[in-house]
């Protein structure tokens, strides 16, 4: 499958398995400690440092802007996206989520810090993504897609280790309802360094990875 025709490809064992799960487990228990850091009052809110179940997209789904782990594995996975796209690419940002039973991820595409996306699995149960490789027919509202093809999309389903990496601006992509007890992803954002702006959004506008999202520029 060609990256340049199709617009998304996908890598298998991106990571090792063993390195996929021992950060899902990291992630996990990181969960663990910012509930119980909330709870018992130790931090006021749930921070960026923390993560936090803030999310407007997946609501009271724990998630994480720029953890130091998943950086990590933002600059570890350049390499190998660089040969897989055949593009130049500058990192942006790492976002990170554990969805929960019931969890959906409505139809949308993304902004341009997520120009050449990826969703990496971590660990947790199977759940499918979709892609919607055909001519997109949508008719922009804001953010919101108010009318889309009816094209079922493509079902992708990837295990630990494997990464999915698609045009997120340009592909809508989703996920139905989740009937597991958990799923890891961490999304890997980059930009292709020949479009516009990019030098400037080379990290997502902050000073260099690891950084939460209130420094950037």
């Amino acid at each position: 499958m060609s990256f340049k025709k199709n617009k998304y490809i996908v890598i298998k064992e991106a990571v090792p398995k063993d390195i996929a799960i021992f950060v899902y487990n990291y992630f996990m228990m990181k969960k663990q400690v910012a509930k119980t850091l909330f709870d018992e009052r130790y931090i006021s809110t749930f921070t960026e440092e923390f993560g936090s179940w803030l999310d407007k997209q997946v609501p009271n789904t724990y998630s994480h802007y720029a953890d130091i782990a998943m950086e990590t594995l933002l600059l570890r996975t350049l390499p190998i996206m660089e040969k897989k796209t055949g593009l130049k690419l500058n990192p942006t940002y790492s976002y990170a989520r554990i969805y929960k039973t019931g969890d959906i991820l409505n139809r949308h595409k993304d902004r341009f810090s997520c120009e050449i996306s990826t969703t990496l699995n971590l660990g947790g149960d199977p759940w499918s993504i979709y892609l919607e490789p055909k001519k997109n027919v949508g008719i922009p509202d804001g953010k919101k897609i108010t009318r889309t093809s009816n094209n079922k999309g493509t079902k992708i389903l990837l295990k630990a280790g494997d990464m999915l990496v698609y045009r997120g601006m340009e592909l809508e992509h989703w996920r139905e309802k989740f009937q597991g007890d958990n799923c890891c992803q961490v999304f890997l954002h980059y930009n292709d360094q020949n479009s516009k702006d990019a030098a400037n959004n080379i990290y997502d506008r902050r000073k260099h990875l690891g950084l939460p999202a209130w420094f950037k520029k």
